[in-house]
């Protein structure tokens, strides 16, 4: 069997047949190079898979040793994965570019036997030009170098969420995640991660195509960021219906967009977003699409091509660690790679301060506010809210136009979020429900009335 690897070595990728003293030096070269780049340990010079010993043993010692031995702290800018080669475990080490170049060997210092970058197939050293270059240059607004707004904070959900994993965190938890200031303060990613900030992400939702039928505005936040994404995952997930399509021959079974491309688009949005201006990203359900904006850019020197290819520059290294220790993040730059194995990279529209994600619904499953009778949702109560007794009961009472109030009195509830969330806007999402104010969905004085049966609906 021939265990030679596809690839040769170059820019982004070095072989390694064991773990030696030249490894700080060659992740140093990728944190310092524009785009990264991966590491194979087990591998010979000429791509031949020949496998590690104790697989688990090695990542713990690489994990300590770039923790120890590289300044400024590579936590949160590099991962590691077991994989198997034609029968031969190897560790695939992959580094991101760093945001807060140059990067060096701490025992050498910010100097040119301790500053490396990557040139082809070698890790060089950085002329004292070059580092003095990109010291005056490194990035300030980080929010890990930000002060948190309030310093008075509380981490009892994180704490929660990490009890859940192999990690434990103990007194020197704010030291270890590195939410904490070279001055001794607590970041702005700490306040991200605190139970209470001012942090809210929001969801809309409009009846049609455009900005004009808003009817339904959620915010997720205000507490801890993963509570607040996972909020807003489970939110989508339940918007991210299935739906059926009769043909002539069979029954296909569809979801709006695809569950696994819609998680990393989600995850990417929240940990890349430029939290440093106080903007979090913003989630727009429309009759076709899901539009997905975060505040933020293409990294500096990077285009579209290499962004595309999936070359991880985290611009929250913070949140990218914590993010990982929770299993909400799989591999370090897998998130593009996998979005882009269902939608092509026209989803994605760039702007100076913007990026924006446009996921499309599947085709042939346009609008579920409006569906065909060739299209038709899966058959339970959420998806056909004109199959339950109370929902029967909504649309005989709403001949003429009725309120929220009079409709919620008239079936005995007292629960107005349940009323409104279960009964009352899936009626309108289904369009069985008319709005009397449909440019003000909110408005106290709006009124809901059943829609007249229509011939599509007839069959």
């Amino acid at each position: 069997m021939n265990n030679r690897l596809h690839n040769t070595e170059n820019q982004h990728l070095e072989f390694k047949r064991e773990l030696n003293d030249k490894l700080e030096k060659e992740v140093v070269a990728f944190l310092n190079s524009r785009d990264g780049g991966v590491i194979l340990l087990g591998v010979d010079d000429s791509g031949q898979a020949l496998g590690v010993v104790d697989a688990d043993g090695l990542q713990l010692q690489i994990k300590d040793r770039l923790k120890h031995n590289i300044t400024p702290s590579t936590m949160g800018l590099f991962d590691l994965a077991v994989e198997q080669r034609d029968g031969r475990t190897i560790i695939k080490l992959i580094v991101a570019s760093g945001s807060e170049k140059p990067y060096y060997l701490s025992k050498m210092g910010m100097s040119a036997k301790g500053c490396f970058i990557r040139v082809g197939s070698a890790s060089e050293p950085m002329t004292i030009a070059m580092i003095e270059d990109l010291f005056s240059r490194r990035l300030r607004n980080s929010i890990g170098a930000m002060a948190s707004r309030r310093q008075n904070l509380s981490f009892e959900q994180l704490k929660i969420y990490y009890a859940e994993t192999p990690y434990t965190l103990n007194d020197q938890f704010a030291h270890n995640l590195e939410l904490i200031t070279r001055t001794g303060e607590y970041n702005y990613a700490a306040y991200l991660l605190a139970d209470q900030n001012g942090c809210s992400i929001k969801v809309a939702k409009y009846a049609g195509t455009t900005r004009v039928d808003l009817i339904e505005n959620e915010e997720y936040g205000y507490c801890c960021l993963v509570k607040a994404t996972k909020a807003v995952l489970e939110k989508l997930r339940i918007e991210n219906k299935t739906f059926t399509k009769i043909t002539a021959s069979k029954r296909l079974e569809q979801k709006l967009l695809d569950p696994v491309a819609l998680r990393e688009a989600v995850i990417n949005a929240v940990i890349h977003n430029d939290f440093s201006h106080e903007v979090p990203p913003k989630f727009e359900l429309f009759a076709d699409r899901l539009e997905i904006t975060s505040t933020g850019a293409l990294p500096p020197g990077f285009n579209r091509e290499e962004f595309f290819q999936g070359f991880s520059v985290p611009h929250n290294k913070e949140l990218m660690r914590v993010f990982k220790d929770l299993d909400l993040v799989e591999q370090m730059g897998s998130g593009i790679i996998r979005i882009l194995q269902h939608y092509p990279p026209s989803i994605y529209q760039f702007s100076q301060h913007f990026i924006r994600v446009v996921l499309p619904y599947a085709e042939g499953y346009f609008s579920p506010h409006k569906v065909s009778d060739s299209v038709t949702p899966q058959v339970t109560p959420q998806a056909t809210p004109q199959a339950t007794p109370q929902a029967k009961k909504v649309l005989e009472y709403c001949v003429t136009p009725k309120s929220r109030a009079e409709i919620q009195t008239y079936l005995g509830l007292k629960d107005r979020e349940y009323f409104r969330k279960q009964i009352l806007l899936p009626l309108v999402e289904a369009g069985l429900l008319q709005l009397s104010m449909p440019d003000k969905p909110s408005s106290p004085k709006q009124k809901y009335q059943t829609l007249p049966a229509r011939e599509d609906h007839d069959g």
